[in-house]
């Protein structure tokens, strides 16, 4: 379905040149002189890549219908990323390039949230926060906080953060995973 600049808002999902993307800003603007346009500020569902970009009254913007599944993380097999539909039961294989770096936080039987358009997956989504178990890290040494009182640590799933001098192997950390940022320590 066809939308008119008018209907152009912050949140909805478009088609232009063919790719999904989701609006983040707009401003409408209707100058005193000539007709009105939306001047839109977008992600791109797949990449992530950011674009501003302008639509004139006359343009109609295409509606992308994307659908929203909640899934389970299964297992890893080569450059895919097995997933089980909570709803259907059915097993979705995901490409790498539509996890990016959030592969970095996905342990066995994590819950995500998938964007589907026409079948094709186009980003998945984490939970905020994620509990994971130490791997691998230095011991901290009393005293040394030359380096801001944080050191590198190798969570369970192969992701490398930076944790406080006291977080030792085997202690459960919580991690944001927007940012990959350590949050707290849970044991």
């Amino acid at each position: 379905m066809a939308l008119s600049i008018n209907e152009v808002k912050a949140g909805i999902t478009i088609l232009v040149d063919g790719e999904v993307w989701i609006t983040t800003d707009c401003q409408h603007v209707k100058p005193g002189k000539g007709s009105a346009f939306v001047r839109a500020k977008m992600r791109n569902m797949k990449t992530g890549n950011t674009q501003e970009r302008t639509f004139r009254g006359d343009e109609k913007i295409e509606e992308a219908y994307v659908e929203e599944r909640k899934l389970q993380y299964q297992y890893t097999s080569g450059s895919l990323y097995h997933f089980m539909d909570q709803e259907t039961y059915e097993e979705i294989a995901v490409g790498e390039e539509s996890l990016r770096e959030k592969k970095l936080f996905l342990k066995d039987n994590l819950d995500v949230t998938a964007y589907f358009f026409k079948d094709d997956c186009l980003s998945i989504n984490l939970p905020n926060f994620i509990e994971l178990k130490i791997a691998h890290t230095e011991p901290g040494v009393k005293g040394d906080t030359a380096k801001s009182g944080t050191k590198p640590a190798e969570v369970e799933t192969g992701a490398t953060i930076q944790v406080p001098l006291f977080i030792n192997e085997g202690d459960t950390i919580k991690v944001d995973t927007r940012s990959g940022s350590y949050v707290e320590r849970i044991s």
